[in-house]
């Protein structure tokens, strides 16, 4: 502002009464376009401050968020594992069915048997009492005796089966009721748990519907804003050039004085220079032989220490033989020794290979390398797969995390060994825990839009050394 003002008052010298008038008449007018300009960026300076607040309060209602998607997970684990239960159950109470029914034939089979017996029995007139009062020889009626005593067991052995086939039955019936208490609680608790879940999952959605909403409109009005900005500075930049154009021909007078002084100093100096290199070039001369009659005073005396030194290790070589022939001489010859056995190494085969099976079956989407709409670029792949759709594992190994992370959602990452990772995030659910060993197909996790994700898919990367790779060189066909 100074400067601009030193300008203006030689151009009120040079250029009288007129040009001053139009000066201060563009100066006025550009002091205006800077004030409305300077009211504009305040606005926009407190719209930044409302959207950072509303940023902050994203990232707050993110912490929800977070807390919201990890109990949709363990929710979504529980149901799994109650449906789990619930199929044990079910088997449980078909296998008590069906003994129930191999018990009741049994148990017909065995009165049908008893009542054989007795019409037997009744038919011959077979008793201790008709034996005795018969009047036949003794050894025929104890023949007889021995006969009904062995009948009377059998029927006190199928009367003992009867009755422990009706206790059995009636065992069978108290657990398959028990089966049939225990299938109606399962069943009353996942529906709890699923009325939780979708309960969860609606306050998750108009949370972020309510985030996206506020951001979107605030943005909305920062970009009107800013467009104004843009408009007002050209008008801005217009004024400037206007007062610089009025003031272009004091400046060329100014640049003529400056270039005349400027010629004169680059003369003196070109001068100061000149002499400067005289005197660092007899000084260089000078130097460069000191340095060569030092050089060849130290060439001298290393010569004739590297002769010295070669006549010493001449002598000692010369009686480094003497006394190996000597030795050799009075020593006995000696076995030579044994090989050692060779070692056999252990390989193990870990880490991944080719031709990989894809976790999930969708559309790819967001590929490796490329931009991402919000910045930045994709380190691995998005698989557009229905929600709640199994995830799984594409080659064996143990889990080394399983939780939620910010922007990623519920993330779960599996070791695969040779320092290869797979990683699953926007899951809606986990279904393993860290510590856990899983094998090639195994389901995981299931497909949910976590992390703040909008559609349901997997976002799927293969790590080496921790480093990305592109995971679709590893998949095989989809």
């Amino acid at each position: 502002m100074r400067y601009a003002a030193f300008v203006l008052a030689l151009l009120c010298a040079f250029s009288g009464p007129q040009v001053w008038a139009a000066e201060s008449e563009l100066q006025q007018r550009q002091a205006e376009a800077r004030r409305d300009q300077s009211a504009l960026r305040d606005r926009i300076a407190r719209l930044e401050k409302q959207i950072v607040g509303s940023e902050s309060s994203r990232r707050d209602i993110t912490v929800a968020l977070k807390k919201s998607e990890t109990a949709i997970s363990e929710l979504d684990r529980q149901l799994e594992n109650l449906q789990t239960e619930t199929e044990q159950a079910n088997q449980q109470l078909q296998e008590t069915q069906r003994r129930i029914s191999e018990q009741s034939a049994e148990l017909g089979k065995r009165q049908e048997h008893l009542a054989e017996q007795l019409r037997a029995q009744y038919a011959g007139g077979l008793s201790p009492w008709a034996a005795l009062l018969s009047g036949e020889d003794p050894q025929d009626i104890a023949r007889e005796l021995g006969y009904l005593e062995y009948v009377a067991k059998a029927q006190a052995d199928a009367l003992l089966a009867v009755r422990a086939a009706l206790d059995e039955l009636t065992a069978l019936q108290k657990q398959a009721q028990a089966h049939e208490i225990e299938l109606q609680r399962l069943a009353k608790e996942t529906l709890q748990r699923r009325e939780e879940l979708e309960s969860q999952q609606a306050e998750r959605q108009e949370v972020l519907t309510r985030i996206e909403a506020e951001l979107k409109k605030q943005r909305s009005e920062a970009r009107t804003l800013e467009r104004n900005e843009a408009q007002l500075s050209k008008l801005v930049d217009a004024l400037a050039v206007a007062i610089e154009e009025e003031a272009a021909e004091a400046r060329r007078r100014e640049e003529a004085a400056r270039r005349l002084a400027e010629e004169q100093r680059r003369a003196r100096e070109q001068r100061e220079a000149e002499e400067r290199r005289k005197a660092e070039e007899a000084q260089r001369a000078a130097e460069a032989r000191r340095r060569a009659e030092t050089q060849a005073q130290r060439d001298a005396k290393e010569e004739e220490a590297r002769k010295v030194a070669e006549a010493r290790r001449a002598a000692e070589a010369i009686r480094a033989q003497q006394a190996a022939a000597q030795a050799k001489s009075s020593a006995s010859p000696e076995p030579a020794p044994r090989e050692a056995a060779p070692q056999v190494a252990r390989a193990t085969q870990q880490g991944l290979s080719k031709g990989l099976p894809y976790p999930v079956r969708g559309e790819v989407q967001g590929r490796f390398g490329m931009e991402r709409p919000e910045g930045g670029v994709w380190r691995g792949i998005v698989l557009r797969a229905a929600d709640g759709a199994r995830v799984a594992a594409v080659a064996p190994g143990q889990v080394v995390y399983a939780g939620w992370l910010g922007g990623f959602g519920n993330l779960l990452i599996i070791d695969h060994g040779e320092k290869y990772l797979s990683v699953y995030a926007y899951n809606q659910s986990l279904l393993k825990q860290v510590g856990q060993y899983v094998q090639a197909g195994e389901a995981v996790a299931t497909v949910g839009a976590t992390g703040g994700q909008v559609e349901p898919g997997l976002y799927f990367e293969i790590r080496h050394e921790g480093k990305p790779v592109n995971p679709l060189l590893w998949l095989g066909k989809p």
